[in-house]
């Protein structure tokens, strides 16, 4: 069992996402009480996000604990996360220090 949650769920904000194809407000709660910071993009800003820092440094800088999804929405993210859950995808990521959010002031979805 995982619980999900973002800052804020907002129609402005899933509008915004969505229109930008990139969204970090997304953490993942284990039932190991493990928490996990999600960036959330579509292809299309990847892509473009990729080919702005080769043209611009030579290399990509590439985000910790990306996930893709066609297009971002929260029902995408969720849909997305609770699959990757299953295939143990969380087993490889390393949690954040839980004194450095306070899942409590967010909204689960």
């Amino acid at each position: 069992m995982i619980k999900i949650y973002c800052l804020d769920n907002s129609e402005l904000t899933e509008f915004e996402a969505s229109s930008r194809g990139y969204r970090s407000d997304i953490f993942v709660k284990t039932i190991a009480s493990n928490i996990y910071q999600l960036h959330v993009y579509d292809i299309i800003r990847l892509q473009q996000d990729f080919e702005t820092e080769i043209d611009s440094y030579g290399f990509f800088g590439i985000d910790p604990n990306i996930i893709l999804v066609k297009e971002v929405l929260l029902s995408n993210i969720k849909l997305t996360i609770i699959k990757l859950f299953a295939q143990h995808f969380f087993d490889y990521l390393k949690p954040i220090e839980q004194k450095k959010i306070d899942i409590n002031t967010m909204i689960e979805i």
